[in-house]
């Protein structure tokens, strides 16, 4: 039997406010085409199908295309809910779909009931595990303590066990979790906050695959434990990761063979590090053009309408960070201190100094200062210096505080 792993389609999800819906359809259009070329039996999702418990109309129909066409290649489609989806809604009618071999586990009373799919070898049993929040599930095991994630996975890998058992054959496992020591990006780091802790590896033991869900990397736990990461990139953290799922082959043993597939990537994602001018002028850039692109400047001095210089020549730059290569020392002293005896454009020069790392005003700007502080009258060094004050004036006094 063959099997292609995915997960994490996040259908409806934006890219730096961009709509990534007609790369969703590319990926998914390749992905229908490596199943018919490769004779793919069973394709499983695992999680995350949806970036939204409430998706927009235009993503469930992506969705229904994309099972429909992956059923005309010749797969039955196994998926689960994860923890951006609603349950409910993706669960909907899942009873009349699994008639048409699209089989949507989304309830926990489902998961020790597999999806058996027989092949020459005899049967194989998918056995689905939804995103299972412990603080919404506990209250069904009352005689089980589910407090974490580990809790609740090991309670359903236990139930998952004493069925497998009583049914005999091989096996897959589909799941939705954060396991020990896998790196995430910082897709996922965003929604750790919700309490998806992490799970040891121990709690997956017994069946023949692994299907996991929620890194949107790839990764290898152990042969039969993997990670397929997202079809499509969803962060700049995600830079240079292959695109893809796991071929995964079951002989009459169990695991026989895994192999990596790749899916396209409809537009290259790069960071960019350097002076705005280098990135702009570097011929070096030129093959980044047409890529999404974040762009990391290092000039000592931010400039000016920086996104929309860089859009020129990179139509497709979509964030922003200004990180200058050489940073100024900053004194110890109380601002009170470093303006006794300063003239107010002194002040000013001091402070554009302070807030542009180390870079005083120009000429030009230095004309601007002078003519706002009374054509010229107060130029550095000019004013008389203050007399002693024993507390600061209000206006110092709040400039200070905000220092």
């Amino acid at each position: 039997m063959k099997i292609l792993h995915t997960s994490d389609w996040h259908i409806g999800r934006s890219f730096h406010g961009h709509a990534t819906q007609p790369f969703v359809r590319e990926v998914f259009a390749a992905m229908v085409e490596l199943v018919e070329q490769r004779g793919i039996d069973v394709v499983v999702v695992s999680g995350d199908v949806f970036d939204s418990a409430t998706p927009a109309a235009e993503n469930y129909e992506v969705l229904t295309e994309t099972l429909g066409a992956l059923r005309q290649a010749g797969a039955i489609v196994v998926m689960t809910s994860g923890n951006h989806d609603s349950a409910t809604r993706l669960g909907f009618q899942s009873g009349f779909a699994s008639l048409g071999g699209v089989h949507v586990i989304t309830r926990h009373e489902q998961l020790d009931t597999p999806v058996t799919i027989d092949d020459d070898h005899g049967p194989v049993h998918f056995y689905g595990i939804p995103y299972l929040e412990p603080a919404l599930v506990r209250h069904h095991y009352p005689d089980t303590p589910l407090r974490s994630h580990e809790e609740v996975l090991g309670h359903a890998m236990s139930r998952i066990r004493d069925d497998l058992a009583h049914r005999g054959g091989r096996s897959v496992v589909l799941a939705h979790a954060f396991i020990a020591d896998v790196p995430a990006s910082d897709v996922e780091r965003d929604i750790s906050a919700g309490g998806l802790d992490l799970v040891p590896l121990s709690v997956f033991d017994g069946p023949d695959y692994v299907a996991l869900g929620h890194i949107h990397g790839r990764a290898t736990l152990r042969d039969g434990v993997r990670y397929s990461g997202a079809p499509l990139h969803y962060s700049f953290s995600e830079a240079g990761k292959p695109r893809g799922g796991w071929l995964v082959e079951l002989d009459s043993a169990g695991l026989h063979t895994v192999e990596w597939a790749e899916l396209p990537v409809p537009r290259r994602l790069s960071v960019l590090t350097g002076e705005i001018d280098e990135l702009l002028g570097g011929e070096q850039y030129g093959e980044n053009e047409n890529d999404w692109v974040s762009a990391i400047l290092t000039d000592r001095v931010r400039p000016l309408d920086a996104m929309r210089r860089l859009q020129v020549r990179f139509p497709y730059a979509a964030h922003l960070e200004h990180r200058p290569a050489v940073t100024a020392e900053r004194s110890a002293a109380t601002y009170a201190e470093r303006v006794r005896g300063a003239s107010d454009t002194e002040v000013v020069a001091g402070f554009l100094e302070h807030v542009r790392n180390g870079v005083g005003p120009n000429a030009g700007e230095q004309r601007l200062i002078a003519d706002a502080l009374g054509a010229g009258g107060d130029r550095p060094g000019t004013r008389s210096a203050p007399t002693e004050r024993s507390a600061p004036t209000e206006r110092s006094a709040t400039i200070e505080g905000a220092s």
